[in-house]
C-alpha cells in the first residue's frame, strides 16, 4: 500500500470522497467507470472477499495498525501501488457530517450487472425492489435477503442503489453476498410491464406483498409453497414484490401480479416498515 498523509480535503486525490455526488460516482452510462464508496472496515472486507476491487483507502490515523491483515490482502491480491490516504478524525468528520467511528472507507469500483435471466437461473425464491427509496430500507431489506437464503434480489430502475454508501452499511456488506441486478435496465424496457412479462416467461409466480381485497394471507402462500409437487396450488419459483415507503406497489404491478398477499396484523395495525415486512414474508417462506 501508499501510505499517504491528507492534509487537504481539497487534495485532488480524494475528490471521489469529497466532490462528487453519488449519480456522478455510479455512472450508469459507463458502468465500467463507476465507482462506490464502501464505509466502514466490515464492509469494506465483505467487498474484497466478494472480489471488488478498491480504487483508494481514506482511513483515520488510529485505524491504521488495526487494519494491517486486510492492507496485506490488498497488497497480495492486487499489488502495492494503491494509495491509503491517513487523515485525522477531525478531518474526516467534515466529509461524513460526523465522527467516523467505523475508521475507514474505500472507493471502489463497480463491476458490469448481470442480466435477470443469468442471476435467477437457479433460482428459486426472488425479491424484488420496486421504487424504494430510503437506503436505509434497501440496505435493510438486503440484510434481510442474505440472512433468510433469498437466492437473488432484483432492483426496479427508480430504487435506490445498493451500492449507495448508507445502503451497503446497513446491509453490514451483505449487499457482496446476495445475487442481485436491476431489472428492466436495457433500453426500451419498462416497469412492470416488460418485467412481469419476463419473470412469467422463467416460471415466477408474482406476489405483490399488498393490502387488497383480494389478497391472501401469508399463512395462505406458505401453504402453496409447501403442497405437493403435482397440486395445481403448488408454487415452485416465487418472486416476492415489495413496494416504496408510503405510497407501497403501483395500482399496475398489483393489478399484473399473480396474487397480493398480506400478512396478518393485529393491535389495530394495518402494515409494517418495508424492511419488517420483507423480513416476515421471507422468514415465513423460506425453505
Amino acid at each position: 500500500m501508499q501510505f499517504i498523509t491528507l492534509m487537504d480535503l481539497d487534495d485532488d486525490r480524494v475528490t471521489a470522497y469529497t466532490h462528487l455526488t453519488e449519480l456522478q460516482i455510479r455512472n450508469r452510462l459507463e458502468p465500467s467507470k463507476g465507482l462506490f464508496i464502501a464505509e466502514s472496515e466490515k464492509v469494506i472486507v465483505r467487498a474484497l472477499a466478494a472480489g471488488v476491487r478498491p480504487l483508494s483507502f481514506l482511513v483515520e490515523e488510529p485505524w491504521i495498525e488495526g487494519m494491517a491483515d486486510t492492507f496485506a490482502e490488498v497488497d497480495a491480491r492486487w499489488g502495492k501501488d494503491i494509495p491509503v490516504f491517513v487523515a485525522k478524525p477531525e478531518l474526516l468528520k467534515r466529509i461524513t457530517g460526523y465522527r467516523l467511528h467505523r475508521g475507514a472507507l474505500s472507493a471502489m469500483h463497480r463491476w458490469t450487472l448481470p442480466t435477470v435471466e443469468d442471476i435467477c437461473a437457479d433460482a428459486s425464491r426472488i425479491a424484488i425492489l420496486e421504487n424504494i427509496v430510503d437506503h436505509t430500507n434497501v440496505g435493510a431489506l438486503m440484510r434481510s435477503a442474505a440472512a433468510l437464503n433469498v437466492d437473488a434480489v432484483l432492483v426496479t430502475p427508480s430504487c435506490g442503489d445498493p451500492l449507495y454508501r448508507r445502503a451497503a452499511r446497513v446491509s453490514m456488506g451483505t449487499v457482496f453476498q446476495v445475487p442481485w441486478t436491476r431489472i428492466c435496465d436495457r433500453e426500451g424496457e419498462r416497469w412492470p410491464g416488460d418485467g412481469m412479462a419476463e419473470l412469467r416467461k422463467l416460471g415466477f409466480t408474482t406476489a405483490s406483498m399488498a393490502l387488497s381485497d383480494d389478497s391472501i394471507s401469508l399463512d395462505e402462500l406458505v401453504g402453496r409453497l409447501s403442497s405437493p409437487s403435482d397440486s395445481p396450488r403448488h408454487i415452485a419459483r416465487l418472486a416476492l414484490i415489495f413496494g416504496t415507503e408510503g405510497d407501497g406497489l403501483s395500482h399496475r404491478t398489483i393489478a399484473e401480479s399473480d396474487m397480493t398477499v398480506k400478512i396478518p396484523m393485529s393491535g389495530g395495525v394495518d402494515s409494517l416498515n418495508v424492511a419488517a415486512s420483507s423480513a416476515v414474508a421471507f422468514w415465513a417462506t423460506r425453505k
